[in-house]
């Protein structure tokens, strides 16, 4: 009875308030929403260009100030960013225009990582990032005892690319990793913290939030993956079987198994992701006939590193787009430094998203990196084509696109085009098309 009273009485009161002393929160409007996006994109572009000028200054200088310096930046990014896409959560269920909706949803997947709410997390999942960032970028591999050098990971890729034995090779790949212990612990809080930022954003995990990003349902995704791969997998089997029987010539079916998987330290990568340096053993001169040495014409010809990237700009300009920029050439890491520790990797940048282009690589004068030099240079001109897009709309449609701009650019480098721009004199007899199209699998 007591409980009723007190109910009663308090409807009274609140009653009794007067009319314009009570506060009344008015539902969200089309129109505030997208003053909100438009707001929210103008600061995200900020937020991205500090990040991306204190991640590039980290991965061509890495010490423990860059390292710090990456961290907060990012640290802003992903909180501002899990702010904002909290806030836009208040416009769920408006009948809004397709592009405001569109990027309602793209804010919150605006990030290859998401960071939970509490701040504290935050600075801890930024720090971790950039701390493995550079724990793999400058790990080496030292010899017991005193004697012998420390080998980088260039070093052990170069030994992986050319050596023919076996045991070199497994030294190679296993000291390699002896790196990544180190880096677990890190990795696996890395993880538990992705996911719980992922979880507050309604996804069930990263990889989910990861596959989100393809205009499709994750569910949906994983099931196209494994369409695709029953197209491509009878030509992989195929090869595989074939790479497998050569190396057992080589190496003995006692390391090189019949029905079993290759030994990846075999596969002539640090990660068997392509297998294109190990030609010479899975492909015959006979069979191969008149087939194209791209790396021997590089170094025949005298080709540097910086001539390797301008015939990748020339390439671009001969379809009609712009030459790069002079920033470019003035900016970008070309070469592995002598004095300070780099990541080596080959990666594609746009650090103010309009023009700012660059690529940070440790070129090397072979046909792989003269690939890889036109695939990320494919990068950067897709990026300067996008520029001209609202902030959330500067990117590819997916991560699989970008790639694919890549990767198509990549198969352009035929004889034909070798010709074109003069290193080669003439194209070979079509007895080497096997030869090529070998050399395209491998890859």
């Amino acid at each position: 009875m007591k409980n009723v009273l007190a109910i009663v009485a308090l409807v009274i009161l609140t009653a009794a308030v007067p009319a314009a002393e009570q506060t009344l929160v008015d539902p969200p409007t089309p129109a505030e929403a997208e003053a909100f996006v438009a707001a929210a994109e103008e600061e995200i572009l900020q937020l991205w260009i500090r990040k991306e000028r204190a991640a590039w200054v980290q991965e061509n200088f890495i010490t423990g100030d860059t390292e710090i310096i990456a961290s907060q930046a990012y640290e802003r990014l992903m909180a501002r960013t899990a702010a904002l896409a909290k806030d836009a959560t208040r416009f769920a269920g408006l009948d809004l225009p397709y592009d405001v909706a569109r990027k309602l949803q793209m804010i919150k997947l605006s990030l290859p990582l998401a960071a939970p709410g509490d701040p504290a997390l935050q600075s801890e999942l930024a720090g971790i990032a950039a701390s493995l960032t550079s724990m793999s970028s400058t790990g080496k591999v030292c010899p017991d005892g005193e004697e012998g050098e420390c080998r980088t990971l260039g070093d052990l890729s170069r030994t992986m690319a050319s050596s023919r034995d076996a045991e070199e090779l497994q030294e190679a790949w296993t000291g390699w990793r002896t790196i990544s212990p180190a880096m677990r612990t890190k990795y696996a809080r890395f993880a538990e913290l992705g996911n719980a930022g992922a979880a507050e954003l309604g996804m069930a995990d990263l990889g989910a939030m990861w596959r989100s990003m393809y205009d499709m349902p994750p569910e949906e995704f994983a099931a196209e993956l494994d369409r695709l791969w029953a197209q491509v997998r009878p030509l992989y089997e195929a090869l595989h079987c074939h790479v497998r029987a050569e190396l057992a010539e080589q190496y003995g079916s006692e390391l090189v198994q019949p029905g079993e998987p290759i030994p990846a330290h075999l596969l002539g990568n640090m990660w068997a992701q392509s297998w294109l340096n190990i030609y010479d053993l899975v492909m015959t001169p006979e069979d191969a006939g008149a087939d194209v040495d791209v790396t021997r014409i590089l170094k025949d010809k005298g080709v540097t590193e910086i001539d390797m990237v301008r015939y990748g700009e020339g390439f671009f300009t001969s379809l009609g787009f712009k030459p790069l920029p002079a920033t470019f050439w003035e900016r970008s890491l070309f070469t592995k430094p002598a004095d300070r520790e780099v990541v080596c990797h080959a990666s594609a940048w746009d650090i103010d998203w309009v023009d700012d282009l660059r690529i940070k690589m440790c070129i090397e004068i072979n046909e792989e990196d003269f690939t890889t030099v036109h695939h990320e240079l494919g990068h950067n001109f897709y990026q300067r084509a996008y520029a001209i897009q609202d902030t959330l709309y500067r990117n590819s449609a997916h991560d699989g696109f970008h790639e694919g701009i890549g990767d198509t650019v990549a198969l352009s480098i035929t004889p034909e085009y070798l010709v074109k721009v003069g290193l080669l004199e003439e194209l070979p007899e079509e007895t080497g098309d096997l030869g090529r199209l070998m050399r395209l699998a491998l890859e």
